[in-house]
């Protein structure tokens, strides 16, 4: 279990002050001068070191990501632009660290924005979040206000200014070139890569998208060195991570923890157990609802990182854990999810536009079980054509979930269709 004096979100409930005054006391924005006299690439090197991986779902890892940036300008500006624009349904972790910590991802903005030479740096916040906008406004005019950012950013002698972006609340801006495409004012829709963001991303310009977590954490890993945060975690899954846990367990919450915690420690440490006690659980989506699910059996055993959870065929995504007991109708909720990503595919690939329509009108049936039982291998061939195929992950988020239904819960599909079939065919009988 993660100690106090290793979390690096201090104030994650807004238990304590959020302002400037506040983030000081508790550590932050002390002696960020000296951090970005680091200079460039000790501070990327410290990164890579660290073994940081992308805390937005991909898991790609953040030094490395870093280093494609330019490292001589050829007359064009660099950007950082942080993907606030949380709307995968389970995840809520960014959240938190914007409303009540937002001085972390401020001085993590100035000190990656420095390392990959970009002098200015748009966050894109999510339509939804108003709150979260205000509180990181004020945080920004705070940092402006004491000199930290702007002109001569804490006297290091480095210009930078910070862009706060409002969306519109679409779910496919939180794919990093759909984000850039919305941020120049254009229909949220990814562009084909390549040119990556690195090369041509913002206006044409060398571009570095990364996830709130992943920017925040930054201070402290530099403050603390990289060997500190490489000792959570197993090889290759270092460092802590927030992990938001909703759905059928006694107390949901958001928590900072080591990578590589099991899901049963996770579970009943932070959150008082399953409702009705572990053998009341039926399946577990452990990385918002963009990854397969897990079966209890599975669960149970689970080690909450990048490696083992892909090698169950799911994955950690944002490592927003979705709890579902025996009350859920798990066809039902594959259903919504379903639904969900066929409401928010931009329609740009034929494979996405028509399949996620065609995915959710046949899993309509399987809730009701008026499907043929040939028709479970035709959904599962019809993901297969989606997946893979489309320029933005969409089509595989819109996937992946029926694949694991169908790989743990096929016999439920089936008993289904075959209940609907023999209750029909008493009712035949009885009519006679």
């Amino acid at each position: 279990m993660l100690k106090d004096e290793d979390r690096i979100f201090t104030n994650l409930y807004g238990m304590h002050d959020r302002t400037l005054a506040g983030a000081k006391a508790r550590g932050h924005w002390d002696g960020t001068k000296d951090l970005i006299g680091l200079g460039r690439d000790k501070i990327v090197q410290i990164m890579k070191d660290s073994g940081l991986r992308g805390r937005g779902g991909a898991g790609f890892p953040t030094g490395l990501k870093w280093s494609f940036m330019p490292k001589e300008s050829d007359g064009r500006p660099a950007y950082l632009v942080v993907n606030a624009d949380e709307s995968e349904p389970g995840t809520c972790k960014d959240r938190e660290i914007m409303r009540h910590d937002p001085h972390t991802l401020i001085e993590g903005c100035l000190i990656a924005s420095f390392a990959m030479g970009a002098h200015a740096c748009y966050i894109y916040i999510r339509g939804e979040y108003i709150r979260e906008k205000e509180a990181l406004q004020n945080a920004i005019d705070e940092a402006y206000d004491a000199g930290l950012i702007g002109r001569n950013a804490c006297g290091s002698g480095w210009d930078f200014d910070l862009y706060l972006h409002h969306g519109a609340g679409a779910y496919i801006c939180g794919e990093e070139t759909a984000l850039i495409e919305s941020l120049e004012g254009k229909k949220g829709m990814p562009r084909m890569k390549p040119p990556f963001p690195a090369g041509a991303g913002l206006y044409g310009c060398p571009t570095t998208v990364n996830n709130v977590e992943s920017i925040a954490v930054v201070p402290t890993i530099l403050r603390r060195g990289a060997e500190w945060f490489a000792q959570f975690g197993r090889p290759n899954n270092a460092g802590t991570k927030l992990f938001a846990i909703s759905g059928h367990v006694n107390r949901p919450c958001v928590v900072e923890e080591a990578m590589s915690i099991p899901f049963q420690e996770l579970i009943d440490k932070h959150c008082g157990g399953i409702r009705g006690g572990w053998d009341n659980l039926k399946a577990i989506i452990p990385g918002g609802s963009s990854v397969p699910l897990l079966p209890r059996e599975i669960a149970r055993e689970a080690i909450m990182d990048f490696d083992w959870l892909r090698e169950q065929k799911s994955g950690l995504g944002t490592a927003a854990v979705i709890v579902m007991d025996e009350s859920t109708d798990i066809i039902k909720a594959i259903w919504r999810l379903s639904a969900f990503y066929k409401h928010e595919s931009c329609g740009q690939c034929t494979p996405c536009r028509e399949g996620t329509g065609w995915m959710m009108r046949v899993m309509d049936r399987l809730v009701k079980g008026e499907a043929e039982v040939e028709e479970i291998d035709m959904l599962l061939d019809v993901t297969k054509q989606v997946e893979g195929h489309t320029i933005c992950a969409l089509g595989d988020a819109a996937a992946w979930p029926i694949q694991g239904l169908i790989r743990h819960f096929r016999d439920e599909i089936e008993d289904r269709i075959k209940a609907k079939r023999t209750g029909r065919v008493t009712a035949a009988v009885a009519a006679e």
